[in-house]
């Protein structure tokens, strides 16, 4: 259940001091093997709209559904005989029940999880111990194993010494020199406001912040502050991770199913877990909570799974020294940027997603991943025994293949500069040559801008030789030398889905088709991998929408982004894996007149207080 947000026109229109709209509730509801979808006004307690789905896919698992394939599993009689074999009891284990994907009809009609199961003997890192082979499929609704494959028997079970990650005062002592504690303080308080518990104000930024359940958290009303004329100019109506998918790369029958989509199965909102003060978030943040509905319907809080705050590193907004003139010219501006955070851990894995505001008018969002690899148990306990590529990830440890899987974020990026009604432009680099030979010059680049009519115009795989800037502009807003107001998607590090479009995974997945797509604002369309994503075959993708073809040319637009990953895991990813981040940025393009930049206030000795270790410290 979650709110069912009013009509966009109707929140923009909306004034503080007007009535509050009304209030309503979208709930989903599983009755006899179909998704209810059903509106309720919260004021009259009547339901206002009943559709039964005829689509594919499911709602999202609770965590009802989990712990009763996990029972299920573990009651079943043949596990409990396969862990003899290996040594085990079941109570030496840990089981996990990862989603199934769809691969078929004979999955149709029925809602399914794998189980699969590690010896926690000896470490709290489990996932480093898998019982490689055994797969319990269980009929979550019925509460029963329905097929049992166990065909790894003959593969030992990975040591778990040195897997432990857990700190303990009195560990060894680590074989590198200890850094002492740091943290930036603010001696007048942070800068930002949080009204209401959602309306975040900072610098020249405002916007609207909340939990959600699917997508984790929701940035919405961004609108930054014209630092000439003061005019609060809109920028955003709404941004979140629409979808995450996660595949393997292993056809094995313990190994195939996995390609998880972790916001439509799970919930990113779900699965985040409180952020750990000075270590997740600096000293200075400041923690929301987020309130939740459980499968019965009654509301949990899920405590302190955002964190706001400020961030300086020491680095620098803008910097210049002029040694041109007869007196040297020194000017740089302090970069501080304003961070709005959440960890969520899916299973093995953890997503720390960051937004962050700058005060030149450009957002930066950051995808960050740790945790632990999902690992594949071998016969093998060195690369020299292994023949001819036989495996499908390289060797991290003794008996352990890291198996290679991609990651890809699909954002949802409602972009409404200085309006609603926007365009999306190509700004193409093209490649001209000097024909005519008054300089020595061979070549030189020339942008080309090309306005996207339609969907498929818009439709991006980004190439290093082919490059372009990727515009949203507003066509009725000209800055005093006649430019389109806009803002451009500017990506960094990427990777692109490589799988075979009609595979089975990535029909599931075929918004990770481009890394860019645009399309005509719809508030039914906010999930990339569809509404009731659990199981589903792909027939409500951002990529069906989009082959309607419609026209987005000076209209409401929506503009979806994937962040990629491919990873190869390596040694150092073995037993825990230290943090992978890839971002790309929101920046204005001819947005304003001249850089905000020139506005902004130096820092000065005198505005910070002189912190210098006690006498006890320096002499350690």
């Amino acid at each position: 259940m979650t709110i069912d947000e009013p009509d966009k026109l109707r929140v923009l229109g909306w004034q503080s001091g007007d009535p509050l709209l009304p209030r309503k509730a979208f709930v989903i509801g599983l009755l006899d093997n179909q998704s209810h979808l059903v509106t309720i006004d919260l004021e009259s307690g009547r339901v206002e709209t009943h559709e039964i789905s005829s689509g594919s896919g499911y709602p999202m698992l609770t965590m009802e559904d989990v712990a009763a394939a996990v029972d299920a599993a573990v009651s079943y009689p043949g596990l409990e005989v396969s862990a003899a074999a290996r040594g085990l009891s079941v109570a030496n284990l840990s089981c996990i029940s990862p989603s199934p994907g769809w691969f078929g009809p004979e999955e149709e009609g029925k809602r399914l999880l794998k189980v699969l199961c590690y010896s926690k003997q000896g470490t709290p890192n489990f996932y480093m111990r898998p019982l490689e082979g055994l797969v319990m499929t269980v009929d979550v609704d019925r509460r029963e194993v329905i097929k049992f494959s166990d065909t790894g028997r003959g593969i030992p079970i990975p040591g778990g010494a040195n897997t432990d990650y857990r700190f303990h005062p009195g560990n060894d002592p680590p074989e590198m020199n200890p850094i002492n504690p740091i943290s930036m303080e603010q001696p007048q308080g942070p800068s930002f406001t949080v009204t209401d518990g959602h309306l975040v104000e900072w610098a020249n930024w405002e916007f609207h912040l909340k939990a959600d359940q699917r997508a984790g958290f929701i940035v919405s009303r961004v609108v930054v502050r014209d630092s000439e004329t003061g005019d609060r100019r809109s920028v955003m109506y709404k941004g979140f991770p629409s979808e995450l998918f996660v595949p393997y790369m292993d056809v094995d029958e313990a190994w195939y199913f996995k390609s998880y989509m972790d916001a439509g199965e799970f919930g990113m909102g779900a699965t985040a877990m409180p952020l750990v003060p000075l270590n997740d978030c600096p000293r200075n943040a400041h923690y929301m909570d987020g309130v939740f509905v459980s499968a019965d319907g009654r509301p949990f809080i899920q405590p302190n799974m955002i964190c706001l705050f400020e961030r300086y590193a020491g680095d620098s907004a803008w910097r210049h020294t002029e040694l041109t003139v007869s007196a040297e010219l020194r000017e740089a501006r302090a970069k501080v940027t304003l961070v709005a955070r959440m960890a969520s851990s899916v299973g093995n894995y953890d997503y720390t997603i960051d937004w962050e505001f700058q005060t030149d008018g450009l957002i930066k969002i950051t995808v960050a991943l740790s945790g632990m690899l999902m690992v594949k148990a071998t016969v093998h306990d060195n690369m020299n025994q292994i023949e001819n590529q036989e495996e499908t990830g390289p060797m991290v440890s003794e008996n352990v293949i890291g198996v290679v899987h991609d990651h890809f974020i699909t954002f949802h990026l409602d972009m409404d500069v200085d309006g609603p009604n926007n365009t999306f432009v190509k700004v193409n680099l093209v490649k001209e040559e000097n024909l005519e030979g008054k300089t020595p010059r061979k070549s030189y680049l020339k942008p080309v801008r090309h306005v996207a009519k339609t969907e498929e115009d818009a439709r991006v795989k980004l190439s290093l030789y082919n490059p372009s800037e990727f515009h949203v502009v507003n066509p009725s807003r000209r800055s005093r030398l006649g430019n389109p107001s806009g803002y451009k998607v500017v990506p960094e590090a990427n990777a692109a889905s490589l799988l075979d479009h009609s595979d089975p995974p990535q029909l599931r997945s075929a918004f990770t088709n481009n890394q860019i797509w645009v399309t005509p604002y719809n508030r039914s369309e906010q999930w990339a991998g569809g509404l009731l994503t659990y199981q589903s075959h792909g027939d409500d993708t951002l990529d069906v929408w989009s082959h309607r073809n419609r026209e987005i040319e000076d209209k409401d637009v929506v503009l979806w982004y994937t962040l990629g990953f491919h990873h190869v895991p390596c040694q150092e990813d073995f037993p825990i894996m230290p943090t992978v981040a890839a971002s790309f940025q929101l920046k204005p393009v001819n947005f304003f007149d001249r850089n905000p930049i020139l506005r902004a206030h130096p820092v000065f000795e005198k505005d910070l207080p002189v912190c210098r270790p006690s006498e006890s410290a320096s002499a350690m």
